[in-house]
């Protein structure tokens, strides 16, 4: 009877542990979805950094027969331990390194849980900047009052293990995996992977599929470049840092590169003819991109960095510095 009793006990112990567990989750709808034989990625909601309790990224993972490759952590300790159990329904592998796409804070809050898991963290050349800046530390306080509890004095930034500043491939299981590093492009750093075997981009926030991107501070020369570069490759799916995946890369990448294009050539002229930013934005014909979704939103701050950026371009230049 008392070995009874304390299987009971155990049992009731066991479920009110995982019933914890599962509170401790935030409650979200996360599904990961298969993109071909090795890549699965989950999908954030569209909106802002804090909606949806903070999943509004996207993370992928590539699983080899050796362990598994993440890129991207979502943006809190929570959403990874949801992530990482999601794995756990397909694979019995490790995480074995993490490829951060840029250190933006909705990729990167869930590193520590693949960190303190043994997992190699890798990151693009130039992220340094963000993790030493007090910015970083300012926006990690702001945002463990605004994601409560999913962010929270447990949550740290976690430094990468080595840094990435050319391009190179890894390989695990079978599975050849090509690092595109793209320098200061939608942030400090960028890199993109690409899955050669199965012809998928997960290509970062160089792209946000079905909206306007979010420029910020962003470096739009280096961004077009990289773009119209990963455009001509041969390709079968693209995994963006936001929004669905994608079976026409080619077509989704020349969006983006064409609305970048439009707002440096636009920004550019005014600069160079020394047209105020508030004529040059009203005069401008956005009828190419007013329907995307969050036009009104990012479109007026987007095309007021541009203009701010080709300035800086212009005093650069070797034609004005003689």
């Amino acid at each position: 009877m008392r070995f009874i009793a304390t299987l009971i006990m155990t049992m009731c112990w066991l479920l009110a542990s995982s019933a914890r567990a599962e509170a401790q989750l935030p409650p979200v709808v996360m599904e990961l979805l298969k993109v071909s034989e090795h890549v699965y990625y989950v999908q954030g909601a569209p909106g802002t950094a804090t909606q949806n309790h903070g999943f509004i990224s996207n993370a992928a993972a590539i699983v080899t027969e050796e362990g598994v490759i993440l890129f991207d952590t979502l943006g809190s300790p929570a959403l990874a331990q949801l992530l990482l159990q999601k794995l756990q329904k397909i694979t019995d592998k490790p995480v074995k390194k993490v490829i951060i796409s840029h250190y933006h804070a909705d990729h990167i809050y869930g590193l520590q849980v693949f960190k303190d898991q043994g997992a190699e963290i890798i990151a693009p050349a130039g992220a340094e900047e963000y993790i030493n800046s007090d910015n970083a530390e300012a926006l990690l306080a702001s945002r463990r009052q605004d994601l409560a509890p999913w962010v929270n004095a447990e949550t740290r930034l976690v430094k990468p293990d080595r840094y990435v500043e050319a391009d190179e491939e890894i390989k695990l299981g079978g599975v050849t995996l090509k690092l595109i590093y793209n320098g200061k492009a939608h942030s400090d750093g960028d890199q993109s992977v690409l899955v050669e075997p199965d012809g998928v981009l997960l290509i970062g926030d160089l792209i946000f599929e079905g909206r306007i991107p979010y420029v910020g501070d962003a470096n739009t020369k280096v961004w077009l470049e990289r773009l119209q570069a990963m455009a001509a490759g041969k390709l079968n799916a693209m995994v963006p840092g936001h929004g669905p995946m994608s079976k026409n890369p080619q077509e989704v990448i020349q969006t983006t590169a064409k609305y970048i294009a439009f707002l440096r050539e636009k920004m550019g002229k005014a600069v160079e003819n020394m047209t105020p930013f508030e004529e040059t934005y009203d005069a401008t014909d956005w009828g190419d991109f007013i329907h995307l979704p969050a036009f009104d939103e990012a479109n007026r701050r987007n095309a007021y960095q541009v203009y701010l950026s080709m300035e800086q371009e212009s005093m650069s230049s070797p034609a004005t510095s003689r």
